[in-house]
């Protein structure tokens, strides 16, 4: 059982995608309908001041608290990143210290992608009943490690069987006391070394190798994804192109969501950005990780 009466979320970002954080904050807080208090905590990788200061003023400070992580604080001393040359940003990777960004008497805590909004109470999230498990999450678009284009392709190497449970990394309701005391973190990077031609969506790999068949899964409204119809999903997740850009492709419900939660911040008057955008900030991430490496 929980201890702290706060609810503890995690989100990572750099400057470029810290607006998607005003619409999620901004739906979190119109949706929390119950007593706690929420610490919700951003690891930053170079946001800059004048969007950090728009940020803070956007939730109730009677419900939410914000938290401010330097990226490059957060990450143990003896772990190397990134070990993928994808485009992903290496923000991806602060899911996987997430633990060691929360206090250390916090025994729960929600891991959210920066491209999510939520459309219930996130305390119904924050209440689940993890049980023995360590993290709880839901299935992956491929469903199954077999997937050919986002699963475990030395699954069998791996010992494990093709219908072996596949999840998403963009929502994860964690206990990060079992997570540092089993060394998680340091235990994903090292599979994500060792399998590294293997490796498909980042630290999402490196994730479900190591938790295969040791998490609980979610029911799939808590991390719904936008290319998909739902009358009553709980989170929306926009998984492929963000609403920020023109070249958005997913339902129009949930970007007019997303707008609706932007609007009621200071980055109303943001107009959605060419989508090529998008593509510079691939090939930007690309040199940023071979420039880490070298």
């Amino acid at each position: 059982m929980k201890k702290n009466n706060n609810i503890s979320i995690v989100v990572a970002s750099d400057n470029h995608y810290a607006i998607l954080i005003a619409a999620l904050l901004k739906s979190i807080e119109v949706n929390h309908k119950t007593e706690e208090h929420i610490d919700f905590h951003i690891i930053d990788d170079g946001i800059s001041p004048k969007v950090k200061e728009k940020l803070s003023a956007i939730a109730d400070p009677k419900m939410i608290t914000l938290k401010w992580f330097k990226s490059k604080e957060i990450v143990p001393s003896n772990i190397v990143i990134p070990v993928d040359n994808s485009a992903f940003p290496l923000t991806v990777y602060m899911r996987v210290f997430s633990p060691y960004v929360v206090d250390p008497e916090v025994d729960r805590l929600i891991y959210l992608d920066v491209d999510t909004i939520v459309q219930d109470d996130i305390s119904k999230l924050w209440n689940i009943d993890l049980g023995e498990y360590t993290v709880a999450a839901a299935q992956d678009v491929g469903k199954t490690v077999d997937c050919e284009w986002g699963g475990i392709k030395n699954y069998k190497e791996l010992g494990l069987t093709a219908d072996t449970k596949y999840f998403n990394s963009g929502v994860l309701v964690i206990d990060p006391k079992k997570w540092r005391a089993e060394d998680l973190s340091n235990q994903v990077i090292t599979a994500l070394s060792t399998h590294k031609e293997y490796v498909q969506l980042a630290d999402q790999y490196g994730l479900n190798v190591v938790l295969a068949n040791k998490w609980l899964q979610l029911d799939p409204k808590w991390n719904w994804f936008a290319f998909k119809e739902n009358e009553n999903p709980y989170l929306v997740h926009f998984l492929d192109i963000k609403p920020i850009f023109t070249s958005y492709n997913s339902k129009e419900v949930y970007k007019d969501e997303f707008y609706r939660y932007l609007s009621m911040t200071p980055f109303k008057d943001f107009k959605p950005i060419s989508g090529n955008q998008r593509y510079i900030r691939k090939v930007i991430n690309k040199i940023k990780k071979a420039f880490m490496k070298i």
